[in-house]
């Protein structure tokens, strides 16, 4: 039985073969090739490959879709960055800021077409619900980020729009990328439903984990700043819980408090995270994480795959939520 560093490893020379060369225009094609050797941690087309493997399929079958999905992620990555004006990604320059704009937003367009075209691989059965899927999770995709964006003014945005929001922006990929493999496998469309489901609910509580780890988390084990969502005034699931559940006085802080721009970085911080505990968001939010944990978990019991790969795909959700804090 693979491990998830095998199938982690089969991505990686996959992925190694396909950007390996250089193509014309270069500065087309250069910083496709520079984003796709950035690296991270290919959650997304790992579990393609472990879906296919669970459902006794062939995972050398799998490694063009789970590419797709690799490649779409970073196309949406480019132009994230260039939406949020980043100037870096995974530690170095994006792509925007090491060329410039308009080469941002023209590699990023041919990273899509490439994804696409990584589905010709596959038989007509196959290729029009591996393309029907990915199309109907791209524009979800960008409804998300819409969403995300919309979000940014608004102090009347509720628990359900904002689940709505990180679904659609962050879980249904996860979703989509685990039925990707159930479908190159020949799973059926009920057995492809559940393990979307299951990729879905654990995109949910990844994204729920990542709003506190970023209040709560150990920098040096979480790998990013803490309090950086509070800084930026973004309005997560901790914020939404705390206007929902404070008192008068608490919301009427929270909102003045992630409106003030006078405030020193660590007053701001520190400020928020005593209202998050005090409103009862900081426990709603650990609660939230286990329901949407424990919802993923449960649809794995009726699938017809081994006890071994439902374990193994267990461990990997729960290894996620347990990214230190």
């Amino acid at each position: 039985m693979k491990t998830i560093e095998d199938y982690r490893a089969l991505l990686l020379s996959h992925l190694e073969q396909y950007n390996s060369g250089s193509k014309q225009p270069y500065q087309l094609y250069d910083p496709i090739q520079y984003i796709l050797e950035l690296g991270g941690k290919r959650l997304r087309p790992t579990l393609t490959l472990m879906t296919t493997d669970a459902f006794g399929g062939d995972t050398s079958k799998a490694l063009n879709a789970a590419l797709a999905i690799e490649v779409f992620h970073n196309f949406s990555l480019i132009h994230d960055d260039i939406m949020d004006n980043a100037p870096l990604r995974r530690g170095q320059q994006t792509v925007h800021e090491k060329w410039d704009l308009n080469t941002g937003i023209l590699s990023g367009d041919a990273m899509l077409i490439l994804a696409y075209q990584l589905f010709e691989s596959y038989n007509a059965v196959q290729f029009k619900a591996l393309t029907t899927l990915f199309s109907q999770t791209a524009l979800e995709v960008c409804e998300g980020q819409q969403y995300d964006i919309d979000f940014e003014n608004r102090f009347d945005v509720t628990i359900p729009e904002y689940i709505k929001m990180i679904e659609y922006k962050t879980a249904v990929l996860v979703g989509a990328a685990m039925q990707m493999g159930a479908i190159v496998a020949g799973a059926s469309v009920t057995d492809q439903q559940r393990i979307y489901d299951f990729g879905r609910n654990l995109g949910i509580a990844f994204q729920l984990q990542d709003d506190y780890l970023d209040a709560y988390g150990d920098p040096k084990l979480f790998g990013k700043q803490v309090g950086g969502d509070i800084l930026e005034n973004k309005k997560t699931h901790l914020f939404l819980k705390a206007m929902e559940l404070g008192s008068e006085q608490c919301k009427a802080q929270i909102k003045q408090l992630f409106t003030e721009t006078n405030l020193s970085s660590v007053a701001k911080i520190e400020t928020a995270l005593a209202l998050f505990e005090s409103s009862g968001a900081a426990t709603a939010t650990k609660q939230a994480i286990e329901q949407y944990t424990n919802k993923a978990l449960r649809c794995l019991s009726d699938l017809p795959i081994t006890d071994a790969m439902k374990q193994m795909l267990q461990n990997f959700g729960l290894e996620l939520m347990r990214r230190s804090s």
